[in-house]
């Protein structure tokens, strides 16, 4: 443990370096207008693996963004571990609301932060929790520290839906082979409290869109005679919940996992302050579905949210208009025993059939993906904690997460093994939010972690 604190300690500001240059390049996968960013970060991941110690590094094609597979195999007969990050990120709207540009990174100190974060779209989704693992096998390959085989794929489409990384894991599972995954894309109660993420939602993700007239009109002429598509789509959103915040889709729950009490009991024990949390984000009081706490409603059960709305005059100044079309963007979170796709057939009828006469409406599916639960009762999660034990002085909370991760799932399908969700961001880094941030401390804290879960992994396979 002193070795590794001493490495640490020798290159900290070589590692900070280099995950800042990787930050600088403005991976958006979901726009088209940084392709090439994102096919340059994918060159920079492939040699940061191979300067950490990687035997084969390749970048393999495929139908969309391409996959970086490294591996440092040292014997056949020790197990493998499967690390999965991903070099995209998110867009960074709206842009005005940073207080540094988002790809231009700078280190500032927080209250939360007092050692600094590094402030930088993707610092902590996913290239700063990514980038540990690589500085993890770089200590381990140095100093003869690395214990078993070790396998990287990171893709570029984890914020897109990650299409292209199930057609590769399914044409690829021989070289994918392993005994366990570890990822770094979920966070941690505290700097002082760690967790390890046992459960995931899933998701479904659809654009809709309501049209009514041929084209925009007069509000003066046509108002009050013809339907507006914005009115309508804005009564048709206010009905998906009911006044307890109730989903009012038909059968959306029936396949919803209740927990006992006693489970909810277990995850109350997490420290947790609603006047913080409030204060954090500025609000005067929580909201969401009745007769479940912030942290239920955030975890274990489904949700329904608009990600974005538009139509009509959105100029400067006035334009009385009636627009002929209105648009919604809508993700439903889901949680385990909920099939995304039969989620997405169930929302796309029942918001076909609440449109009135006077409009049309298309549903059109993006991506989703399978909620996941992982037992705490595995080798992957006992090495973990113990990990995060050593790291830390203190044991690690299972907890469940509010976010997606739909490979996961994927991942015990078509590889047979568990995967294990080791984060080290905070609530608090603002993830797909402006002014994203990593901590220093999280960032070594993760490097300084990730070879003691190796360690244990090995002696508990034994």
């Amino acid at each position: 443990m002193e070795n590794i604190k001493s490495y640490i300690h020798q290159h900290k500001d070589r590692f900070i370096n280099e995950l800042i240059e990787l930050l600088k390049i403005p991976s958006i996968s979901a726009d088209s207008a940084y392709s090439q960013d994102v096919l340059n970060t994918a060159d920079a991941v492939k040699i940061a693996l191979e300067k950490a110690g990687c035997n084969t590094v390749e970048i393999c094609e495929t139908p969309g963004y391409p996959i970086v597979y490294g591996e440092k195999i040292i014997d056949k007969n020790l197990p493998t571990i499967l690390v999965y990050g991903h070099y995209d990120v998110q867009p960074v709207d709206p842009v005005e609301l940073w207080d540094s540009p988002p790809f231009e990174p700078v280190i500032k100190k927080t209250e939360t932060h007092p050692d600094g974060a590094i402030f930088a779209r993707g610092a902590c989704d996913d290239k700063g929790q990514m980038y540990m693992h690589v500085k993890a096998l770089e200590y381990m390959t140095v100093n003869g520290k690395l214990p078993c085989n070790v396998k990287f794929m990171v893709e570029g489409e984890e914020e897109i839906g990650s299409s292209s990384l199930a057609w590769f894991v399914e044409r690829n599972q021989q070289k994918l082979s392993n005994d366990i995954i570890l990822i770094s894309d979920t966070g941690m109660i505290s700097n002082t409290q760690p967790s390890i993420t046992t459960g995931l939602r899933g998701l479904s993700y659809v654009e809709v869109e309501v049209t009514g007239p041929n084209r925009d009109l007069h509000s003066g002429l046509y108002g009050g005679a013809v339907a507006n598509p914005i009115n309508i789509l804005a009564k048709m959103i206010a009905s998906l919940h009911d006044s307890n915040n109730h989903i009012t889709i038909p059968g959306f729950y029936e396949n919803v996992e209740e927990l006992s009490l006693n489970e909810r009991a277990e995850m109350a024990k997490a420290p947790f302050s609603l006047d913080a949390y409030k204060k954090a984000l500025d609000l005067e009081d929580v909201y969401g579905e009745t007769g479940y706490t912030t942290n239920e409603r955030n975890s274990i059960r489904p949700t329904l949210d608009v990600n974005g709305i538009w139509g009509g005059y959105t100029g400067e100044g006035a334009k009385t208009v009636i627009a002929s079309k209105a648009y919604a963007k809508i993700s439903m979170r889901l949680v385990p025993n909920q099939d995304h796709t039969a989620i997405t057939e169930l929302f796309t009828k029942h918001f076909e059939s609440i449109a009135p006469k006077s409009v049309k409406v298309k549903v059109t599916p993006h991506h989703g993906g399978q909620g996941y639960v992982t037992p705490i009762d595995n080798i992957g999660y006992k090495a973990a904690n113990k990990a995060y034990t050593e790291g830390f002085g203190v044991p690690a909370i299972p907890q469940r997460s509010g976010g997606s991760i739909p490979i996961v799932a994927l991942f015990e399908k078509e590889l047979k093994s568990k995967t294990i969700l080791m984060g080290f961001g905070l609530d608090s880094d603002a993830i797909h939010s402006p002014n994203e941030h990593f901590g220093i401390f999280n960032y070594l804290k993760g490097i300084e972690t990730i070879p003691l879960f190796y360690k244990y992994f090995v002696e508990m396979s034994k």
